[in-house]
């Protein structure tokens, strides 16, 4: 018999797979204090992560909101320096609005690194007890939310480990989970196709909308999504990229369109529109994969698939990230940090849904507590920066039929 998901219920209501605590640097000159806080602690669940400007951004602040409120996220310390305009106040009300603990030191009035540090170790060692008390909820694959990401893509990522993972995605969305996919930048000529699979004509325009966006933002840079190693994978085209990225999808169909910190309302399929509205303001839309990560995270996803062909060491803060190896000869040579072997398929002993069953039930394994690869190796990887959004329509969120 299969054990049962035990969450942890959190005084919002929402159910997390994570039990852990933040560390938070409200701008990069706290960030040296924040990592010597939270060192003794790095088996404890303790993790860091923060925004590096000094000057005000909206989505940063709602992007740090979201996640501090995670459903992952037992606990909150605050680190500021004093000077900057990133407002603290609001973030520490959110958090303790939402019933989590949550301690703000400011550097200048502490005294600087050393009693900054000592008095953030005392808070974190004083509170990872009432963190272990959070009540135990059962979940449901429908309380689940999952995202998917690519990177480090070859040749076989199209072939293999992209679509295994929209096979996953289908067999999960069937259970009522919420599932998100993005990469706006790499579904460049897929619009058609992915505006066949929308739930209402309106979003099926959103999201041929959406696309169209991502290629005049790339267009205007004077470069796109695709990068010098993608081509010594294999890879010959953006539009090659793309239909190897749309394969993350599965085939269910889309439900909606989210930006970065909208949780998906219900179960079924989202698109995250990951490039900024308006003009260029602020260079390339993702620096890596780590701040996509970091934003399927903010929409709430409780555990991230990445796929990988020429291989990619990385997991994240917060939630846990499942690597799935498209290409056999990387997971051998990289098995080490790889989840799932997905160039099987390649090598005909395995199919699709063979693999997709196994990432499927590799996400239920890891809803249950069974750690990842990145999270045994310590990797809590973290970036954000500046973007700016514009809120989403009515049309993007259609009702049910």
């Amino acid at each position: 018999m299969t054990a049962p998901i035990q969450g942890y219920l959190r005084s919002d209501g929402r159910i997390g797979i994570r039990n852990v605590m933040v560390v938070v640097y409200l701008v990069e000159c706290a960030h040296h204090v924040a990592r010597k806080i939270a060192a003794p602690f790095e088996d404890d669940g303790v993790h860091v992560l923060g925004f590096p400007g000094c000057y005000p951004n909206d989505y940063a602040n709602t992007i740090m909101e979201k996640l501090c409120t995670h459903p992952n996220v037992g606990g909150v310390l605050l680190v500021s320096l004093g000077c900057e305009s990133f407002d603290r106040y609001t973030l520490a009300r959110h958090v303790r609005d939402s019933g989590r603990p949550v301690k703000t030191i400011t550097i200048q009035q502490t005294g600087g690194t050393r009693t900054s540090v000592e008095e953030g170790r005392q808070w974190v060692r004083e509170t990872l007890p009432a963190l272990a008390s959070v009540p135990r909820a059962p979940m449901d694959v429908s309380d689940l939310i999952v995202g998917t990401i690519c990177g480090g893509s070859d040749g076989t990522s199209g072939i293999t480990a992209n679509p295994a993972m929209g096979r996953a995605f289908d067999f999960l969305i069937e259970n009522g989970a919420r599932c998100i996919f993005e990469e706006t930048g790499e579904l460049i000529g897929c619009e058609t196709i992915m505006a066949e699979r929308a739930a209402t004509p309106e979003l099926g325009h959103l999201l041929r909308e959406t696309v169209e966006k991502a290629a005049r933002y790339y267009a205007t840079l004077g470069y796109g999504s695709f990068a010098a190693g993608n081509a010594d994978g294999g890879l010959t085209t953006i539009e090659e990229k793309s239909m190897g990225a749309y394969a993350k999808s599965g085939s269910s169909p889309i439900a909606g369109i989210i930006k970065p910190g909208d949780v998906p309302p219900r179960g079924g399929l989202y698109l995250l529109d990951v490039v900024p509205d308006g003009e260029v303001r602020f260079g390339f839309p993702n620096i890596n994969d780590t701040a996509e990560i970091v934003e399927m995270i903010a929409c709430g996803c409780h555990v991230i698939l990445f796929s990988t062909g020429r291989g990619s060491v990385v997991g994240s803060a917060i939630s846990p990230v499942i690597k799935v190896c498209a290409n056999p000869e990387t997971f051998r040579r990289m098995s080490g940090d790889m989840d799932v072997d997905a160039g099987r398929i390649l090598e005909g002993r395995a199919d699709l849904d063979d693999v997709g069953h196994e990432i499927e039930d590799l996400v239920l394994a890891v809803a249950r507590g069974g750690r990842t690869k990145s999270e045994d190796l310590g990797h809590h990887e973290f970036v954000l920066t500046y973007k700016s959004f514009e809120p989403i329509g009515p049309g993007c969120l259609p009702s049910p039929t």
